[in-house]
C-alpha cells in the first residue's frame, strides 16, 4: 500500500547540496525520502556526516546503521517523522520501481549524479550510467506512478565556449567532457518525458557550488585544508580562471522553488555577479585562516572552463529567487565549519 502522505523524494540525498536541500525541506514542514547510494567516490565520512546531521546525531561521523525493509529495500535503522532514509542506487530500475510503489511522492528533485570533470575522462561508463540511465529509471517510474514533477540538477559546465553571461537559450550542443555530455543527455531525456507524457520538469544548472561539508575534490574544500595544514595549494593553471561561485543555501532554495509548475523549464542558479578568479578565492581563505599558503601551479586542463557567469533573469522572474548569500559570507561560514571539524578533517582524503 502506498503512503496516504505525499512525501518529496530527493536522491543524492547524502551529498552535498542533497542533504542542505533535505534539511531546507523538513524546516518547511515538508516529508522526505532520501535516496544514496553511499558510493566511495570520496570519504564516505562526509556523507555519514550530513545524514547523521539531518538526524541531529551528536557524532556526525557515526556509520549510518541499515536494515532491510519489507520489499529488501536497505533502509537507514533509524526513523523520523520528517525524514526516511534508503541505501538505494538510481541505476537499479527494479529498486526505484519498489520505491515508487511503496510511496506516492509529490516531487523528485533528482540531485544524484557523478560529479567531477577530470575523473569523467578516467571513468566515463559511470557518468552515462548514473546521470543518463538513472534518470531514466527515474522518469520511467514517474510516469507509470502518476508522479508529475521532477527538478533535474545540471550543471554550467554544458555552456563551456559560449558568450557570457549565460543565459539558458544558449545552445549547448559541445560538452568538453563526459560530465558534462552526460549531464545534456539527462536533460534531453527529461525534455523528452515531457513532451511525450506531460511530465512538468525543472532543469536547473548549478554553477560552482560551495559551502560547509563540501566534496573534497572542490577547490573551497581543497584550498581551505591545504592552507589550514600549510601545505601547498596545488592549482591548474595560472589562477586567473574564475568562477560565478554560489553558497549551497541559496542552490538548496532555488532547487525547493524549481518544483514551481512550469512545464518544461532550463533555469540557471548562480551567483549572478561578477566571476571571483580562483587567485582571488585563495587569498579571501587565507584571509579567513590567517595563513598564507605557497601555490604548485600545473598545466591548465583542456577539460576545464577558463570562467562562468550566470545570467539569473530568469530564475528571478520564474521563481522569485536570487541568491542571498555573498562570497565573503560564503567562504567565512565555510572556513569556520573546517575549523570546528579539525578532529577528524586531517586525514580526508583531497
Amino acid at each position: 500500500m502506498k503512503k496516504n502522505n505525499s512525501p518529496v523524494l530527493v536522491t543524492g540525498a547524502a551529498g552535498f547540496i542533497g542533504a542542505k536541500t533535505i534539511e531546507f525541506l523538513i524546516a518547511e514542514g515538508n516529508t522526505v525520502v532520501g535516496v544514496d547510494n553511499l558510493n566511495n567516490y570520496y570519504d564516505t565520512r562526509l556523507k555519514d556526516c550530513r545524514i547523521n546531521c539531518l538526524l541531529g546525531n551528536s557524532e556526525p561521523q557515526k556509520t549510518i546503521s541499515l536494515t532491510k525493509d519489507s520489499d529488501g529495500l536497505e533502509m537507514g535503522n533509524f526513523s523520523t517523522e520528517a525524514f526516511t532514509f534508503y541505501k538505494l542506487d538510481i541505476e537499479n530500475e527494479n529498486h526505484v520501481s519498489a520505491l515508487f510503489k511503496k510511496y506516492s511522492f509529490a516531487s523528485v528533485l533528482n540531485l544524484a549524479a557523478r560529479a567531477g570533470v577530470r575523473y569523467s575522462m578516467e571513468n566515463p561508463h559511470v557518468y552515462m550510467t548514473t546521470n543518463a540511465n538513472g534518470t531514466l529509471n527515474l522518469l520511467e517510474a514517474m510516469r507509470h506512478n502518476q508522479v508529475m514533477k521532477m527538478v533535474l540538477a545540471s550543471t554550467s559546465s554544458l555552456y563551456a565556449g559560449q558568450e557570457m553571461p549565460f543565459v539558458e537559450t544558449l545552445p549547448v550542443n559541445r560538452p568538453i567532457s563526459p560530465y558534462a555530455a552526460s549531464k545534456k543527455a539527462a536533460e534531453m531525456l527529461a525534455y523528452s518525458y515531457h513532451n511525450l507524457y506531460g511530465l512538468d520538469i525543472s532543469v536547473v544548472r548549478y554553477f560552482t557550488v560551495f559551502g560547509p561539508c563540501g566534496r573534497p575534490d572542490m577547490c573551497m574544500f581543497r584550498f581551505a585544508e591545504w592552507i589550514q595544514k600549510e601545505k601547498p595549494i596545488e592549482l591548474f593553471g595560472d589562477g586567473r580562471q574564475s568562477r560565478d561561485f554560489t553558497f549551497v543555501d541559496d542552490i538548496a532554495r532555488g532547487t525547493i522553488a524549481a518544483q514551481k509548475k512550469l512545464g518544461y523549464e532550463i533555469i540557471n542558479l548562480g551567483g549572478g555577479n561578477n566571476p571571483v578568479s580562483i587567485n582571488q578565492i585563495i587569498g579571501k581563505i587565507e584571509s579567513e585562516i590567517g595563513k598564507k599558503s605557497e601555490v604548485q601551479r600545473k598545466p591548465f586542463h583542456k577539460a576545464d572552463m577558463m570562467t562562468t557567469w550566470a545570467d539569473i533573469s530568469k530564475a528571478k522572474s520564474l521563481l522569485g529567487w536570487e541568491p542571498k548569500v555573498s562570497i565573503d559570507d560564503g567562504i567565512g561560514r565555510t572556513v569556520g565549519w573546517h575549523k570546528a571539524n579539525r578532529s577528524w578533517l586531517d586525514d580526508i582524503k583531497l
